[in-house]
């Protein structure tokens, strides 16, 4: 059998409970194992820029282009068919400051959430 090329690369932070909690869904969901994701946190993983940068929004990148925040969700939600329809609204420019801006609270609350989640 012919092992498919991935086409979305994710970046992410392993340290992150509630980061580690949504990669293993979309481990799950992405059946035809489309995309590689990445522990940031890793030391001898190739980051496209500066680790910090990588480890304070999540990016994902389609080919040469890379892409951060709601912008990088949507790239990898398109890359699983059950999540596809979410991941075109959310890249259709119209919608995308809206996904964004959500994106951005989410950030704001990102660090309560952690510790939540550390117990």
């Amino acid at each position: 059998m012919i092992q498919q090329a991935k086409y979305v690369t994710v970046w992410y932070d392993s340290q992150c409970p509630l980061c580690a909690r949504e990669i293993a869904l979309m481990r799950r969901l992405d059946r035809r194992g489309a995309i590689e994701f990445v522990d940031a946190c890793d030391p001898n993983t190739s980051c496209p820029l500066d680790r910090t940068a990588i480890l304070e929004r999540f990016h994902a990148q389609v080919g040469g282009q890379l892409y951060s925040g709601a912008a990088a969700f949507a790239a990898m939600w398109r890359a699983i068919p059950v999540l596809r329809p979410l991941g075109v609204i959310a890249g259709w420019p119209p919608m995308t400051p809206l996904f964004e801006a959500l994106y951005k609270g989410f950030l704001k609350i990102r660090p309560r959430l952690q510790r939540a989640l550390r117990g």
